[in-house]
């Protein structure tokens, strides 16, 4: 049965967020791991712009759209290095973008958070766990445990598990993957100027407001 609750707080049940270029600042060490694997995989290195446009699929898709490769071996052989090089090998930081803390602290007693990410799951626990944030989140669902966005079948997920239907919930997040797997299931969604697709190509999407920093999303919802 969905839930019906009335909070004088916001219009929504849940807000779901994406994680990298949403909430954690970390294009520039995804970018500096992909371009390591390629090195290590004797595969063209790409550039960073080309990198970021694939930020927020699921890994092996992502690798395999970057690179343009079918091979299962070489893709396997490509995610074996790029976690290898997250783990052991770049040190680029990856702190919360400002505002996003103090952001879930003010949303934490209202509304229920959730997270849909491209991340695995020991990846996202991994974040949780360094940023101290974990607590903040009733419900997740990572790259490993459904279809790679744009597919909708994160936040069905989250749905089913909250009981509640599309339209209270929003989604936020700072590509065109996150806004087109809400807007195929007539989700309300924001977007953010500051990740890795630019504001013209979230805009396509028909979002509700695109934000440039955290603590926007309280005048939206």
């Amino acid at each position: 049965m969905n839930r019906v609750i009335t909070n004088p707080f916001t219009q929504y049940q849940c807000i779901i967020f994406d994680w990298d270029g949403t909430v954690m600042d970390s294009a520039g060490k995804i970018i500096a791991c992909m371009q390591i694997a390629a090195k290590k995989c004797e595969l063209p290195v790409p550039s960073d712009n080309d990198v970021a446009h694939i930020i927020g699929i699921s890994l092996a898709p992502a690798i395999a759209q970057l690179f343009a490769l079918t091979d299962n071996v070489i893709i396997e052989r490509m995610v074996t290095a790029y976690k290898h090089a997250f783990l052991a090998i770049d040190t680029t930081p990856c702190p919360l973008f400002v505002g996003a803390h103090e952001l879930f602290t003010q949303l934490h007693p209202h509304v229920t958070l959730a997270v849909a990410t491209g991340k695995a799951r020991r990846g996202l626990t991994r974040a949780w766990e360094a940023t101290q944030t974990g607590h903040f989140f009733t419900d997740s669902c990572c790259a490993d445990e459904a279809q790679s966005k744009p597919h909708p079948e994160m936040l069905e997920h989250i749905l089913h598990r909250q009981g509640l239907t599309p339209q209270q919930c929003l989604m936020v997040g700072d590509t065109t993957y996150d806004m087109q797997m809400a807007q195929s299931l007539g989700m309300d969604r924001i977007g953010v100027d500051y990740g890795v697709h630019q504001p013209h190509l979230l805009h396509n999407h028909e979002p509700k407001a695109i934000i440039s920093a955290p603590l926007e999303l309280l005048k939206h919802i």
